[in-house]
Formats: structure tokens, sequence, C-alpha cells
């Protein structure tokens, strides 16, 4: 049987001078573990075409760069620097949502999946929230409550799983076509999906991290691979 191809868009160091490509090789660990092959893409545009039709899914991985500033809460903007990813994978993340392609977004990802289908960021969710747990630190753990009748629920068949954080940026409102199927305690966003598709889900969290353990989130690579077949 063929294995699903699955693009992943690939991050950069933006924290430096922009000039290389990055990503994590969990990402694309957790893809082949789940029966499936995947591809880094570049931030090409005359790729764009090749990537909508020759893979069978994509997964938006997660980075630091600036959104529109109408995509955010009014008169909020970003605070973190602009990058040539956002044209590139707005295009194929709207290509493949429009063919009803499997699509997961990780962290930045899950973000862009929120924004295109009417969401709205905040740039620093602990000045939005003062009392707001500390998202932002690599290696912090803190639970999240999976919604009951949620698809990311019945992939992961968990009511409450622990995962990692590490982001400052969060969805902040939701629009009427996107449901929240996971939240942090102190009531942060933790994941989306978008009933309309066939499989378009987003998670905040780092699952990437956690493919060489036996962590239940790693079930959504698998949800996510199958449903490319």
């Amino acid at each position: 049987m063929r294995k699903p191809r699955i693009a992943v868009i690939l991050d950069e160091n933006t924290s430096g001078d922009g000039a290389r490509y990055e990503a994590t090789k969990g990402y694309f660990k957790g893809v082949r573990d789940a029966g499936g092959l995947p591809f880094g893409i570049p931030y090409l545009p005359e790729i764009v075409h090749v990537v909508l039709e020759e893979f069978d899914g994509l997964l938006s991985v997660g980075g630091r760069f600036a959104y529109p500033d109408d995509w955010y809460l009014p008169g909020e903007v970003s605070k973190v620097p602009s990058s040539e990813r956002f044209a590139v994978e707005r295009a194929i993340v709207e290509g493949y949502l429009a063919r009803n392609k499997p699509v997961l977004g990780i962290c930045a990802g899950m973000q862009m999946l929120a924004c295109l289908n009417g969401c709205r960021l905040t740039p620093d969710l602990r000045a939005m929230m003062p009392d707001a747990f500390e998202h932002d630190r690599r290696g912090q753990l803190h639970p999240v409550e999976l919604a009951a009748n949620s698809r990311l629920a019945a992939i992961i068949g968990e009511q409450t799983i622990v995962v990692n954080t590490f982001h400052r940026e969060a969805v902040a409102q939701l629009s009427p076509s996107v449901v929240a199927s996971a939240y942090a305690g102190d009531g942060i966003i933790e994941a989306i999906e978008i009933p309309a598709y066939r499989f378009a889900i987003g998670i905040q969290w780092h699952q990437e991290l956690l493919v060489d353990t036996d962590h239940p989130g790693n079930r959504l690579f698998q949800g996510f691979v199958e449903a490319a077949r």
C-alpha cells in the first residue's frame, strides 16, 4: 500500500538572521512512525502548486513570526519578526482546505489554521490574562482538558492529558466555524478543530517533542496520517 506523502512546512531561525530553515526531527519521526512519508517544504512560491497536488496531507509546524495586524484582537499587534514563511504557508493551507485534504497545525500552525477561519489572536497571553499559567517556557508541563465530543478526544482517547507549553501568542477569540477542543486550566485554548473539513485540527503544544515517549497525544499523528490515506 502506498504510504501517504505528508508536506511539512519548515520553520526558520527568526530569532537570528532568518537565513536558515529549521525543523525539529520529531515532526518527521511522528509522521514516519504513524505510517506516512514526511517531506520538508521550503518557502518557495513556485512549488506551492506541486505541494497542493502531489501531497496527501499538510503538517504546519511551530514557529515565531508575525501575522497581519487584523489577525489580532483590536488594537493589538505582534511582537515578533515578520517572515516570508507567511505568504507561502497561507497559500498552501488555503489550498489544502479548499481540496479538503488533511491539515494538522502545531503551535503557529494551529494559529494559522484558526485565523484563516476567522479567529483572532492575542500577541501576549499573559498581558491579556495576568493570572494565566507560564506558557512560554520550554519544558514546562501542564494538563489540558479535551472536549468530550471533539474529534481530538476521539483520536487520543483520553479526557485529560499533560502537555508541554512554549508559546506567547494564543487564540483569544473563536469564530463560529471553529470549535475549541482542548483548554488549559487557566482557560487558554489549547486545541481547535474545524468541523466543516474532514481533518483540520490544531494543537498549541509541541507533540513533536514527545514522539519518543509513550504519550497518548502521539495518537494524533496516527489519526492525521490515516486521514491522508
